[in-house]
């Protein structure tokens, strides 16, 4: 149902990149859909989000209304539903057993956290939330970045992410002249992943742990929005502050 980081772990961070697997849901959403918006029966949703957040030791979990942008919101002192209506692609944490989560199915999901503070945050990066150094937001709003570790969750993957000219242009020049746009025929490809972590260091974060896995490639782990023409179910990723 769930896979870890090692880097994550090892500074004692609860935490959890979902997969399809360990669910209720039928059909298209089969089974470990954690969406409300998507089509999937609502006990359904209900009944996976439930056995999640159990996964997870129970915690109050947080989420938000995503819309591909850079926004990055504080969630303490609101309530749940109250943040679920506000829309942004990034929350930050700093109330111990908090838990900030992200939807994804073919975007990137990255968890951070500070080791010192125990404060963390969880941000959804599609192309748009790439080119918007959305994970640079993030990190600013954490603060002390030589302290944050960062893993980064299963999503498309350099061979699958075909793009246009134009996107593929826009990504290179956010990636700090790392090379992650591969030409290839007919269209260029681009690594996400290659250019997150660019970013992440370049802000200063050097502890990175990519988790691995394609979205669009394996479709017994994963939903992707790509791969199934939009009707699929969402992964969750989650980071509790300590």
């Amino acid at each position: 149902m769930i896979l870890r980081s090692a880097l994550l772990d090892e500074h004692g961070f609860v935490h959890g990149f979902s997969t399809r697997e360990g669910g209720v849901s039928e059909g298209a959403f089969a089974c470990l859909n954690l969406a409300r918006t998507v089509g999937d029966d609502p006990a359904h949703v209900a009944e996976n989000a439930r056995r999640f957040a159990e996964a997870l030791g129970g915690p109050r979990l947080y989420e938000v209304s995503q819309v591909h942008g850079c926004e990055v919101v504080e969630v303490d002192g609101r309530g749940v539903e109250a943040v679920r209506t506000i829309e942004a692609d990034g929350l930050v944490a700093r109330t111990a057993g908090d838990a900030v989560a992200v939807r994804t199915a073919d975007c990137v999901p990255i968890l951070l956290a500070d080791v010192d503070s125990g404060r963390v945050a969880a941000v959804h990066a599609g192309w748009r939330g790439v080119e918007q150094r959305i994970v640079e937001v993030a990190i600013a709003r954490l603060g002390a970045a030589a302290s944050l570790v960062a893993a980064i969750g299963p999503h498309i993957r350099l061979d699958a992410f075909e793009v246009s000219d134009e996107v593929a242009a826009r990504i290179a020049a956010v990636a700090h002249g790392e090379p992650v746009v591969e030409a290839r025929d007919p269209r260029p490809h681009v690594d996400l992943s290659r250019t997150l972590i660019a970013q992440l260091r370049h802000a200063g974060v050097e502890r990175v742990d990519d988790v691995g896995g394609c979205t669009h490639a394996d479709a017994t782990r994963f939903f992707s929005h790509r791969r199934d023409a939009g009707v699929t179910g969402r992964h969750l990723s989650a980071i509790v502050a300590r």
